[in-house]
C-alpha cells in the first residue's frame, strides 16, 4: 500500500467500492428476470446496450452518460481529501 494511503482511508475506500458495486448489483437485479431455478435472466436490450457502453471511450458517451458516471465519482470524492500527497 503507498505509504501516502492511511490504513483507515484505504478502508474506507474499499466500503465506498462495496457500496458502489452493491448498488449496481441491485439495479441490475431490479432489471432481470428472475427464473424458477432463482437465476435472472438479462433482458437482451440491456445486455446490448451495456455492451455498447463497455466499447465506448468516455468522450464519446452521451452527456447523460457522462453524468451517471460523474455521480458515481462524487461518491468517492470526501474521502479523497484524506489522501495526503506523495
Amino acid at each position: 500500500m503507498p505509504p501516502f494511503v492511511s490504513n483507515e482511508t484505504l478502508e474506507q475506500l474499499a466500503a465506498a467500492e462495496h457500496e458502489r458495486w452493491a448498488h449496481w448489483q441491485r439495479y441490475m437485479h431490479s432489471k432481470a428476470l428472475r427464473n424458477s431455478d432463482g437465476s435472472l435472466t438479462i433482458p437482451a436490450e440491456l445486455v446490448s446496450r451495456w455492451e455498447r457502453l463497455m466499447k465506448t471511450p468516455y468522450a464519446e458517451l452521451t452527456e447523460d452518460e457522462r453524468q451517471s458516471d460523474r455521480e458515481q465519482v462524487q461518491r468517492y470524492l470526501p474521502l479523497l481529501t484524506k489522501v495526503e500527497k506523495p
